[in-house]
């Protein structure tokens, strides 16, 4: 690509980020346009060096450009702390050791666990507690992950990030939606190379659907409905009555952290119990939307929400979510797209599991779109436990798995879904989003060269924060419609939702 030809794509990309700026126009002020007008001109060279290898015109793999402050460099040794190495934090420390990061410390709260990933990293220093980690090697580290439960989530990467350090943190984002607007501040402040786990993002049929979306080809978009077959952990229960000894290898106020002091309870919480509850987890919403929401939120255009409401739930528990829920989301007009209802639908069909004295419950029947609006889905493949149905003037496309990986499309007079990389209409559509060299490769060539991820902090910490107003409106309750004022963080009609916002940490773990 030519010189003038690399300047006229630069001005381009301008002219359609600053055109995108309406997709979230309630979000940004004038100043924030601005500070994006510098940002793109400070990263022209990085990202000249970009189309140069991709040579895909003005693609771009963010709503925003992220300019990172100082890279790395390719032929840098990245050194690397990971918070959190069990479960999913397992698969995110190896991966980043397969991306070429240096290992350089390792924490959690269960001794069993840190010991098991020591002997993989046998370099790597062990800790149990993240604030010391931070204190006593922060300059050694480049970057960490955060792969612990939900309600560590903010309160570790934002100690990280204060100090400049770069961040790959699971989904979702935070626990609360006052950390999610400080992790999308501080991400720009300290200009920091950022991704959220959620690894659909780097799936090729996503980002098509995307680019099918975005072209027109289902018309404009009228509804949306998004089902899962979560919770496939405890919840819809009253907190068990009593203690139990605190394993020997657990730290329980560690684990706890920010939230406040309760019993340990075997196989209430730790190690994978912890979701559905309201001091520790998301509940289904929280925990998948971030993945099965993630295509339609960036293809639909979605911005904040106006208003947003829990339409039915089954029976509600002060501490826990409950085994279903219905909750709807109502958007405004936003960049020509027509006002559009976004309806959210959980629970599990073969029932949720029951905690150790829980008791027996009666089966309850999980909530799902209506068989009319899905009767080509059924007529497919039966009903899939998890889904993503979007309805256009024109046509409906559907994603029938947790990370968009694949779609299908149906337009007005069709008798069925086609996959979408076979139905003639999307065929002419041109690629204009790049490709993903891996999820977590990502993050690391934004650490070495500035390429944005698809997930940085700037769109995944806006994701968060929409997914958490359906935490926020079933909190609030059923059948209460929560008017919402996006930029200000505030319901404009019911004052106590405000209570559900941020969170009171306990001493020693401020934000």
């Amino acid at each position: 690509m030519s010189h003038r030809a690399l300047h006229e794509c630069d001005a381009n990309h301008t002219k359609a980020l600053l055109k995108q700026v309406g997709v979230c126009k309630d979000w940004l002020n004038a100043r924030s346009r601005i500070e994006l007008k510098t940002r793109i001109k400070m990263n022209a060279m990085n990202r000249r060096q970009f189309l140069s290898r991709t040579s895909m015109g003005v693609g771009t793999a963010a709503i925003f450009f992220p300019y990172v402050g100082q890279v790395l460099g390719a032929n840098e040794r990245i050194n690397v702390a990971c918070i959190g190495v069990g479960g999913k934090g397992d698969s995110d420390s190896s991966d980043a050791a397969k991306c070429g990061g240096n290992i350089v410390a390792l924490c959690d709260v269960d001794k069993n666990t840190l010991d098991r990933k020591l002997k993989q990293f046998p370099q790597a220093k062990g800790y149990q507690d993240y604030r010391k980690l931070l204190d006593e090697m922060g300059k050694d580290i480049d970057a960490v992950t955060v792969s612990t439960p939900d309600h560590n989530h903010g309160i570790a990467a934002i100690r990280a990030m204060k100090m400049g350090k770069h961040c790959f943190c699971q989904k979702p984002l935070t626990q609360n939606v006052e950390e999610a607007r400080i992790m999308r501040q501080l991400s720009k402040e300290k200009k920091l190379a950022t991704q959220m786990g959620n690894q659909g993002s780097a799936e090729n049929g996503l980002r098509r659907a995307v680019e099918v979306i975005h072209a027109g080809v289902i018309g404009k978009p009228l509804e949306l409905h998004v089902w899962s077959n979560r919770p496939v952990w405890p919840q819809g229960y009253d907190r068990p009555a009593g203690s139990d000894p605190v394993p020997s290898t657990l730290d329980w106020d560690l684990w706890l952290g920010p939230a406040a002091m309760r019993p340990f309870k075997q196989g209430c919480y730790h190690t994978f119990a912890w979701r559905g509850w309201y001091d520790f987890g998301t509940g289904a919403l929280g925990d998948m939307a971030c993945h099965t929401v993630n295509m339609p939120f960036r293809a639909l255009k979605l911005g904040f929400p106006t208003l947003v409401e829990c339409e039915l739930a089954s029976r509600v528990y002060p501490e826990t979510f409950p085994e279903t829920s219905r909750i709807r989301f109502e958007f405004p007009e936003r960049e020509g797209l027509p006002p559009l209802k976004f309806w959210w639908y959980d629970g599990n069909p073969s029932g949720t599991p029951v905690p150790p004295g829980a008791g027996k419950r009666e089966k309850i029947k999980p909530l799902r779109p209506d068989a009319g609006i899905c009767k080509e889905i059924i007529a497919m493949d039966n009903m899939p436990g998890s889904g993503a149905l979007i309805v256009g003037e024109k046509g409906k496309i559907f994603s029938p798995d947790d990370y968009g990986a694949q779609f299908y499309m149906i337009l007005k007079g069709e008798e069925g879904f086609m996959s979408g990389d076979k139905h003639e209409a999307c065929k002419a559509i041109p690629q204009s989003i790049p490709r993903s060299p891996g999820h977590m490769q990502e993050w690391f060539r934004m650490m070495k060269e500035g390429t944005p991820s698809y997930s940085n902090f700037d769109i995944a910490a806006y994701l968060t924060e929409i997914i958490l107003l359906g935490c926020i409106a079933l909190r609030v309750g059923e059948g209460y419609r929560m008017e919402w004022d996006g930029p200000n963080m505030k319901s404009t009609n019911l004052p106590q939702a405000a209570q559900f916002v941020s969170r009171k940490n306990r001493a020693g773990w401020n934000v």
